[in-house]
């Protein structure tokens, strides 16, 4: 699976590609981005074709190593909490392959980032720090939403459970 990282977040990985890396994963590539709330390092993803958000909050210097694994996990758990069968979950990960970084980045979907991330801004106001903020039930709130990606209207939750239906 291929992560297109903004500078931000390239700094903090080991090994992260200058040249853009061939996607022939079949669910497709993300975007990350590092934010800093509350003094803590924060990562956004968002999928590239389907607009997908999840939300990783206060990762320390070491978890940088581990940013694809990382991201697998939350991935998994958010779509279990969406009621995706063990089955189509096994089909992702074994579709999802190992991560690899690149800084290949697309404008459209870091509009779609910078937009989550304003509108993440009012989810959190209800917490009082950024680490009470349950990962999953971010990723639900963020995604259950409507928004635009190069002029056509969508549904992230949908879009991706379509997408691993497919699998």
């Amino acid at each position: 699976m291929i992560f297109h990282c903004t500078k931000a977040l390239a700094v903090k990985l080991p090994e992260v590609s200058k040249a853009p890396l061939a996607d022939n994963n079949p669910i497709g590539s993300w975007h990350a981005h590092l934010h800093v709330i509350d003094r803590r390092r924060c990562v956004m993803f968002c999928h590239d074709t389907t607009r997908f958000i999840l939300f990783q909050a206060g990762l320390k210097k070491e978890q940088f190593h581990r940013l694809g694994q990382l991201h697998r996990e939350l991935f998994r758990f958010t779509l279990v909490s969406m009621g995706v069968p063990d089955s189509s979950i096994k089909r992702v990960e074994l579709a999802m392959g190992p991560a690899t970084f690149d800084t290949a980045t697309d404008r459209s979907v870091l509009g779609t980032l910078n937009q989550s991330r304003s509108d993440f801004d009012h989810f959190i106001n209800d917490y009082r720090n950024i680490l009470e903020v349950d990962p999953v039930i971010a990723a639900r709130w963020l995604n259950h939403r409507p928004l635009t990606a190069r002029g056509t209207w969508l549904w992230p939750d949908k879009s991706m459970l379509e997408l691993v239906g497919k699998l």
